[in-house]
């Protein structure tokens, strides 16, 4: 499970196992880890700089290093150009030779390079990791020098005695299928809690994005290798077939072999994105650890290396201005915006690999190949090829749940060509910012609820790294030189900084901010419970469910909680509202909302998600902000036509009562055709709207900040969601009350600049 503070959704949302091997490490930082009991954890060093770990049990002949690269991103993405067929004559597994192998039979050190992508980084452009598989991949048996290059670059034909497998996992172990849940410790909400990780309309999308990835890596001269299955399984399958099939076939000349592996192949190197997250690091280990045992069969002496590259956010943690660097990060946003913005640079997003300077090619054998490989559990259901893409039936959903996920709401306020990918979301951001010219009132408008363009609808693509905050960065400064620059195309920017800010967020505070007392509570407890402070609060089946179902009695909240179900999304201005309500008004367990968003929303990320969850609930610190659901209806959705999209049963309820039909006389009910109370049309507040909640009585943080009720809070992880306005044209928003007057009056306007002018 995981979560969302600023309940903002900006450009926002977003698998695990553990080695069980000696470490030998530099000091290590806590990680951030959420509870779990399945499976010990793997300790990472969260360092910027490159480090090796080696691990050296006494049964395995083999060693490996993992390292983690945050150096900072370079302004050009330089590709392997294709020499000869050299890459494509490479070994097949089973023992199928091309006869392009010949020459590289004698070549020691070979490596094979894969290239995990993980979810969260599937594009090309401004792609680190990938940049470094690359780079490894071109250097072909070298060895790793200062900073985790390669210092040999004299060696041009190393390529030759190299393969580059990029590849990408559906793990239905951890992540997708209909019966995955959003947690697996033992706490008692672990046990009640009836949410899963990843529902069938995001699990669509991610379909999607990885289907387009391997389309875009074609194009680029190479292919994806996907799987389905544990992670750490089809990975060493895939090594453990290159490694062992070309030595179950001998060739003639007796040196090809040598005592080593795989007919030369000494190293494995795994390369991905770098992740902050408990779950992430422990699928780390696991790979690690079957990769180890893949090596070591033949009586080999292989390596097996496995970095992490950063490049999921705008800055580079290792130019925090901050003591400590991400673990010096204040624990409230604007110090730490006012600090970056003053002090810190955007890196220039990297170019995409094109037509002179192409991605090595996928081994033919790939290509070949119709059948799929088993990866172990001998039915044929776990599989890697480079041709097949699941359907959600492969991935364990129901037929109902992939007809729920198929089907499209003329309501939805998702653009109605959406789809995952980079290609498509390259598209939207061409489509907002330049084809529409919508960059220059999106403070205006960001508020709204109806619609596909009161806000930019970037984040689900953000949260499956289809596209890089950077690129969005560097569309807006090009935007603000060619067309106008204001509060707007700023605007947009400071979104991304908050993306930017729960990431470092979770890094810093770990596993707290999937706990109930969330990172306020007085210890790290080991309990997944964490302890909720002073707080007293509770866990009513009856209540939660009726909030999940938009079945409360607050019209507002039904309203968006109907739309998340439908549509797999729901406005920055929503969240706020519905987080607050459960949280502070119903004082539920917050964790059910934050586990409720992690299996519906499309822009899911782990980092917001619960970061803006814990903040919402007041467990991170600073001022409890509660937000009035009938003023903030009444505010920014002024004529009721949000309400009642969502919300049929209200239609005829004359304006004045559409934020609180409960005050409505029976006789007035009657001649709007709506009865409202227990088993009517319309259910009576769940919560007496009389009644201000204890929490904001007896917490001092509330009554030191005041103002309770104002409701403007945090910009929750956002861009995936603020809106205000009709939407038709974003331009004009109708739809804005007098809370969104004191929104534009209150924020100020910051900057950004990049490293150097861009292109």
């Amino acid at each position: 499970m995981r979560g969302s503070s600023r309940l903002g959704i900006l450009l926002c949302y977003s698998a695990y196992n553990s080695a069980s091997a000696a470490i030998t490490t530099p000091p290590v930082a806590a990680i951030a880890r959420r509870p779990r009991t399945r499976a010990s954890f793997v300790v990472q060093s969260f360092s910027t700089a490159p480090r090796s770990v080696v691990v050296t049990p006494a049964t395995i002949p083999s060693s490996f290093s993992s390292s983690s690269s945050s150096s900072r991103f370079s302004s050009s993405l330089t590709m392997a150009k294709k020499r000869g067929d050299s890459n494509a004559a490479a070994s097949p597994p089973d023992g199928g030779g091309m006869d392009g192998n010949r020459r590289n039979r004698n070549r020691r050190n070979r490596r094979l390079v894969l290239h995990w992508f993980r979810g969260s980084d599937l594009r090309l452009h401004d792609n680190p990791a990938l940049r470094r598989s690359i780079d490894l991949y071109r250097k072909g048996g070298s060895g790793k020098g200062k900073g985790g290059r390669d210092d040999d670059d004299d060696d041009d034909d190393d390529d030759a005695g190299a393969l580059l497998l990029p590849v990408f996992v559906f793990d239905t172990t951890r992540t997708y299928g209909s019966d995955i849940p959003s947690t697996t410790s033992s706490s008692s909400f672990s046990t009640t809690n009836s949410s899963i990780k990843c529902g069938a309309r995001r699990a669509k999308f991610a379909i999607e994005a990885v289907d387009d990835l391997r389309r875009n890596l074609e194009n680029a001269g190479s292919g994806l290798i996907v799987g389905v299955g544990r992670t750490e399984d089809v990975l060493s399958d895939i090594a453990r077939r290159w490694i062992a099939s070309s030595s179950s076939t001998p060739p003639a000349d007796a040196d090809r072999h040598d005592g080593k592996m795989g007919g030369g192949i000494m190293r494995v190197d795994v390369i991905c994105q770098e992740e902050v997250c408990s779950e992430e690091l422990e699928v780390e280990g696991a790979v690690r650890t079957e990769l180890i045992g893949a090596m070591r069969g033949d009586g080999g002496r292989g390596e097996v290396h496995l970095e992490t590259v950063w490049g999921s956010t705008m800055y580079d943690p290792n130019d925090l201005p901050f003591d400590g660097g991400v673990h010096g990060i204040p624990d409230t946003f604007t110090p730490f915006r006012t600090r970056v913005e003053e002090s810190c640079t955007i890196g220039l997003p990297l170019d995409s690999p094109d037509m002179d300077a192409r991605l090595p090619k996928l081994p033919e054998y790939y290509f070949a190949r119709d059948d799929l490989v088993d990866v172990g559990d001998d039915d044929g259901t776990r599989r890697a090829s480079s041709n097949f893409m699941p359907t959600l039936a492969d991935l364990g959903y129901s037929s109902d749940d992939v007809e729920a996920a198929s089907f499209v709401d003329d309501r939805s306020a998702m653009p109605s060509n959406y789809r995952g990918g980079e290609t498509f979301a390259l598209a939207r951001v061409k489509e907002y910012i330049w084809d529409k010219d919508l960059l220059r009132v999106y403070f205006d408008t960001r508020n709204g609820m109806i619609g596909p363009d009161y806000s930019t609808k970037f984040a689900p693509w953000l949260a499956y790294g289809n596209v890089s905050p950077r690129y969005i960065a560097r569309e807006c400064r090009r935007y603000e030189d060619s067309r106008v620059k204001n509060k707007s195309t700023y605007w947009v920017v400071f979104e991304l900084l908050w993306r930017d800010y729960f990431k470092f967020f979770a890094k810093k505070h770990g596993d707290r901010i999937f706990r109930l007392g969330g990172t306020i509570a007085a210890s790290p407890s080991s309990s997944s419970d964490g302890g909720g402070g002073r707080r007293k609060w509770g866990m009513d089946p009856r209540k939660i469910r009726a909030w999940k179902d938009g079945m409360t009695g607050y019209p507002l909240v039904d309203a968006n909680m109907r739309e998340l179900a439908a549509t797999g999304f729901m406005s920055n201005r929503g969240r706020q509202n519905v987080c607050s309500f459960l949280a502070i008004d119903m004082n539920m367990d917050w964790r059910y909302g934050a586990a409720h968003f992690e299996e519906h929303l499309l822009d899911y990320d782990v980092h917001s998600n619960w970061g803006n969850w814990c903040s919402g609930a007041g467990m991170t610190g600073g001022r409890l902000n509660r937000f009035n659901i009938v003023k903030q209806s009444k505010d920014y959705d002024f004529g009721g036509d949000y309400v009642r999209l969502w919300c049929p049963e209200l239609a005829n309820v004359p304006d004045k009562y559409v934020h609180e039909p409960w005050a409505m006389s029976e006789a007035l009910m009657e001649e709007c055709g709506v009865k409202i109370g227990p088993g009517r049309d319309y259910p009576s507040p769940i919560v007496d709207p009389g009644i201000i909640p204890k929490i904001m009585a007896d917490d001092g943080r509330a009554r030191r900040g005041g103002r309770v009720g104002r409701g403007r809070g945090r910009e929750w992880g956002k861009e995936g969601g603020k809106g205000g306005g009709r939407g038709d044209n974003g331009g004009h928003n109708t739809n804005r009350g007098r809370g969104q007057q004191r929104d534009m009056k209150s924020l100020k306007t910051g900057s950004y600049n990049f490293d150097s002018k861009y292109v």
